[in-house]
């Protein structure tokens, strides 16, 4: 029996800094967080606190500066770029705040389009993903032929097509009204449980559906 990973992401003083021009900025200050397997999270903090900066580490769209990420037991900072590109791709799906569909392409073929860069067959997923977000009937729909609500739920399907572990979604309602917001935060939440899902958001009313919210400020975990 294959071990089991209860924290599924361990952050270990993970310290980020930037050059800007000739000043270097530390926007990360030696964080130390983990979270659970099939946990909803959502890390909350003002503008420049560094929320999106931990989003795009642990998504490993960035390194840190010090210290290590693990990610199922597996330091992603001891990975070459190249590995780093194909366990990202099989392990975290992502949703942002702008859909970033292609709009030539029907709903299906955006959702195919992770399949089509890893080079795998669609035995199914493409459609098993649709349906999992409720848009099994709008397959053939381009873009432009969809609610703003049902483009985000396409940008859903599209980052779970290759069954991520983790979802990582960045303000994933802050081009949306109230209502279809409350609508894809239920969604989310639902996926939790089958995979991990961390959500930034400015919004504490749609943070209290998650398990757990990480507040930052700083670049610290405020506590």
């Amino acid at each position: 029996m294959s071990e089991v990973i209860t924290n599924l992401i361990q952050v270990r003083d993970v310290t980020k800094k930037y050059r800007l021009g000739s000043n270097e900025v530390e926007v990360l200050h030696g964080i130390n967080l983990e979270v659970r397997s099939g946990e909803f999270v959502s890390v909350m903090g003002q503008s420049g606190s560094g929320k999106t900066t931990l989003m795009n580490l642990i998504g490993m769209l960035d390194r840190p500066t010090d210290g290590s990420i693990l990610i199922n037991a597996v330091d992603i900072t001891k990975k070459s770029q190249k590995e780093l590109v194909d366990f990202r791709r099989r392990t975290v799906g992502f949703v942002f705040q702008q859909f970033h569909l292609i709009p030539s392409l029907t709903a299906y073929e955006n959702v195919a389009l992770p399949l089509v860069f890893a080079g795998d067959k669609d035995d199914g997923a493409v459609a098993a993903a649709l349906e999992r977000v409720g848009l099994g009937h709008r397959i053939h729909h381009k873009p432009v032929e969809l609610s703003g609500g049902e483009q985000q739920r396409v940008a859903i399907a599209r980052a779970l097509v290759m069954k991520p572990r983790i979802l990582l979604a960045d303000e994933p309602t802050g081009a949306l009204d109230a209502a279809t917001g409350s609508m894809i935060i239920s969604l989310l939440k639902s996926l939790a449980g089958e995979m991990t899902v961390i959500m930034v958001t400015h919004n504490r009313e749609l943070a209290a559906y998650s398990d757990r919210i990480i507040n930052l400020k700083d670049g610290n975990v405020a506590e």
